[in-house]
């Protein structure tokens, strides 16, 4: 492991592990905003084929395609937005209580002892697809993080999406928002 302290004293007290090959991504990553857009796309497939979990009135949950953790998920508008900003009242308020129904269904189908939750607004803050609008819900489990993604460049995910899908789906049946819209 590299670690530096070329800009001073160790001001922060950090050591700092250098991921040069991080570039690449940065630099080439994927240039998604000139093709179809796969979050548009996905509504329109059925929730096994897309790994749909839950779909509400205006915004929707799925897997996400390289989780961080089994479970990791994303809440979507449908309208195709780029910024939290642009949602409508309406849309804000189901983002917000399906969010927190997912982080309760995750919690009784797959007992995390945390959450990681975030939204990447804009490319430069590192959206992979900045022209939709997603938020991350990850479960995290004591222990969860160790070497492998930065030694192996590898990810160890324990179980598939299908599968992960299907358990998280039948969490949902049943699911109506809490807060009637406009009231």
């Amino acid at each position: 492991m590299e670690t530096s302290h070329e800009f001073g004293d160790d001001p922060d007290g950090m050591e700092r592990l250098w991921t040069p090959h991080r570039m690449v991504y940065i630099d080439n990553g994927p240039r998604r905003d000139e093709e179809a857009c796969p979050f548009c796309e996905d509504p329109k497939k059925t929730d096994e084929e897309a790994l749909i979990v839950y779909r509400g009135k205006f915004c929707f949950v799925i897997m996400n395609l390289f989780p961080y953790n089994p479970g990791h998920v994303l809440v979507l508008p449908y309208r195709h937005i780029p910024d939290y900003t642009d949602l409508t009242f309406e849309e804000r308020i189901e983002f917000g209580e399906i969010s927190a129904h997912t982080m309760e269904v995750i919690r009784a189908v797959k007992s995390p002892h945390g959450f990681n939750l975030g939204m990447n607004q804009g490319a430069v803050a590192g959206a992979g697809i900045a022209a939709h609008l997603h938020q991350h819900i990850v479960p995290r489990w004591k222990g969860d993080a160790n070497f492998f993604p930065i030694v192996a460049k590898t990810k160890a995910v324990p179980e598939l999406l299908s599968q992960t899908r299907e358990i998280l789906a039948k969490g949902f049946e049943g699911y109506e928002a809490r807060v009637k819209i406009g009231q």
